[in-house]
């Protein structure tokens, strides 16, 4: 049964017939009810079934950040959309017909706000991972109160460290200490600056893999 939402002139939500309304995205929309499909998949479509699996379930943690900051939503695609296309088409590749994540093709964050110059990290004693970078808070539309975000990630334990805002980019450098469970495991690393007032972010900067010591 269906449900008039807004007067007989509105939209409408639920099945009447073979047509299913709903509100979408702010929209009231009309569509078909889905005709049953019990042919099997074809190998191509196993294959996307899988890359979108693999990245679905990465970056789930990073949704939050991701809501946020990744480029512009665009039309009935919002920014989680966009990630998750992204990542699928430019960091993915197959391995022995399984795919796997490409780490120094992932954004993070996409975004028109200058990044980074010469960033580095290295892990440091105490389960600790430094980073230094050099000071081009005057360059672009860059300045020395954005803030420097750090995202770790161990493939082995499928689980994210994310230390957000622990420095400004007029620091030069910070440090993250990640928690016991991650001693001696390789971590991939990203790292990002975001303003502020939250307004604007750069693309993410992968900082390569880094094992714990």
């Amino acid at each position: 049964m269906a449900r008039i939402t807004k007067g007989i002139l509105g939209g409408f939500s639920g099945k009447v017939g073979t047509i299913v309304g709903a509100n979408w995205r702010g929209k009231d929309i009309i569509r078909s009810v889905p005709t049953p499909n019990n042919r099997p998949p074809s190998e191509k479509q196993m294959l996307q079934q899988m890359k979108f699996k693999l990245v679905i379930g990465f970056l789930r943690p990073l949704g939050f950040i991701q809501k946020k900051y990744f480029g512009v939503n665009s039309g009935s695609k919002s920014r989680i959309n966009l990630a998750v296309s992204y990542t699928i088409s430019e960091a993915v590749q197959m391995v022995a017909d399984t795919p796997e994540l490409i780490y120094n093709k992932v954004l993070i964050t996409k975004g028109d706000l200058t990044g980074f110059q010469n960033v580095v990290a290295a892990p440091q004693a105490g389960n600790k991972i430094k980073l230094t970078w050099e000071d081009n808070s005057v360059q672009g539309n860059a300045k020395g109160t954005d803030k420097v975000t750090v995202i770790c990630y161990s493939k082995e334990l499928d689980s994210f460290a994310i230390f957000e805002a622990v420095a400004d980019r007029s620091a030069l450098t910070t440090e993250v200490t990640l928690p016991a469970y991650y001693a001696t495991k390789d971590m991939q690393v990203w790292a990002y600056l975001n303003a502020l007032d939250e307004s604007i972010v750069c693309n993410s900067s992968y900082l390569g893999t880094l094992k714990l010591i």
